[in-house]
């Protein structure tokens, strides 16, 4: 993979803005041209608006790469909206993840839909105090479901699971569908805070190193979620440093 070309960005950096056109500027000057589009700026129940909204990002030359984090609870019929988008955008992966309490049902349904579309759904782990912020939770996970259903790393959460992002793509590899490139510092009480990556505590060419010796071919998508009025700097300055960590690599 060549990570300059294939970095993307979580349209949730850019939450601070509702119309698809400011959110298509902020990715633009930011250098990208790959999203991830979450449901603070698409209705994924209303199907009505599903054209519209990816014939925007078409003309303006954005590659709709993944969709989510979508939540699955075993309704078929809601649940299957979110493939219909990502088919209709030519995306081929989902951030996703799964109520505990609807749990294996959803991962039956999820499984059923995904391979009917042939979309791929990547777990992101959100953190330490999440049902699936664990390497051991998650291997249970995998040991009971299909290969339609993998990780979306989220590297920064991980490290609140105060676990290593390098070891998880390691272990995960073969159901490793999505990264999702985030940096956090901790103060003394252990709250996260966003930070550009590779400035906190992710080691980025250590991370883009074992991406490449594992051969990762799914979607790779900044996330920076601080400075929520006005993030295109900072995020501008993420893709800085992947794509200068990616120059050797």
């Amino acid at each position: 993979m060549n990570f300059a070309e294939s970095l993307g960005v979580q349209s949730f950096c850019f939450r601070g803005v509702e119309k698809h056109e400011d959110v298509i500027a902020r990715v633009k000057e930011c250098g990208l041209s790959k999203i991830e589009l979450c449901q603070k700026h698409v209705d994924f129940a209303n199907e009505s608006i599903f054209e519209s909204v990816i014939n925007l990002y078409k003309k303006a030359g954005v590659e709709i790469v993944s969709i989510g984090v979508q939540g699955f609870a075993a309704d078929e019929a809601k649940e299957e909206k979110f493939f219909k988008f990502a088919k209709m955008a030519g995306a081929k992966f989902m951030s996703a993840s799964f109520n505990v309490n609807k749990v294996p049902q959803a991962f039956r349904v999820a499984e059923k839909l995904a391979g009917k579309y042939g979309i791929r759904l990547g777990i992101h782990n959100h953190g330490g105090k999440h049902w699936l912020g664990s390497s051991e939770m998650l291997r249970n996970v995998f040991a009971n479901t299909n290969d339609h259903i993998g990780l979306c790393l989220d590297t920064a959460w991980a490290l609140d699971s105060r676990e290593d992002p390098l070891k998880w793509v390691k272990d995960f590899a073969k159901r490793l569908y999505g990264v999702h490139v985030k940096d956090f510092i901790f103060d003394r009480a252990r709250k996260p805070e966003d930070v550009v990556v590779g400035t906190g505590n992710l080691n980025l060419p250590a991370l883009l190193a074992a991406l490449k010796e594992v051969n990762f071919d799914g979607y790779f998508v900044l996330e920076y979620e601080g400075d929520v009025n006005n993030p295109a700097p900072a995020v501008k300055q993420c893709v800085e440093a992947v794509r200068k960590a990616a120059a050797n690599v």
